[in-house]
């Protein structure tokens, strides 16, 4: 590797810095490689995913950055081919993901809004039944045109 590309000798890993988002150019002297590599990386591992401006520039968060670092260490240092890589990835994201445990006062008002949200959805299913039901007929007094059957013709011309 070229000496001006800072690059991870033995476990040593580079300081990022700390910045919102990092071009391609920056992330592949971070990781010592060329861009076409970190290109390649994003097709083979789904969990490189950077994001990209308007006009169509990679933009590389730190967690893409690590992950990047992360992806070379697997292929170049511990020798794993990209099939293998990808697997130890996907291992590692499961492991660190576990459902995270909530405080219980959280819990809590999870539960409530939980209970809450069910009983709106029963009344508004209950209100949906009665919409959905034929109108009741209401008992006709005689005499009454407001209820009367519908004559044939339009009641304008009536006299």
């Amino acid at each position: 590797m070229p000496s001006h590309l800072p690059h991870s000798r033995g476990s040593e890993k580079p300081e990022i810095p700390d910045k919102l988002y990092f071009r391609i150019g920056d992330v592949a002297k971070l990781c010592g490689v060329e861009p076409y590599v970190l290109r390649f990386w994003e097709s083979e591992f789904p969990q490189l995913r950077p994001n990209k401006s308007g006009t169509g520039q990679r933009l590389y968060r730190r967690r893409d950055v690590e992950m990047a670092l992360r992806i070379k260490r697997l292929l170049y240092t511990e020798g794993y081919t990209i099939t293998g890589a990808r697997q130890a990835v996907i291992a590692e994201t499961r492991k660190k993901s576990p459902q995270p445990e909530l405080p219980l006062q959280q819990q809590k008002a999870v539960e409530k809004a939980e209970v809450r949200l069910h009983k709106a959805r029963k009344e508004l299913r209950e209100i949906l039944g009665l919409l959905a039901s034929p109108q009741p007929q209401l008992p006709r007094r005689p005499g009454d045109r407001s209820h009367r059957e519908a004559s044939p013709g339009p009641e304008l011309f009536e006299v």
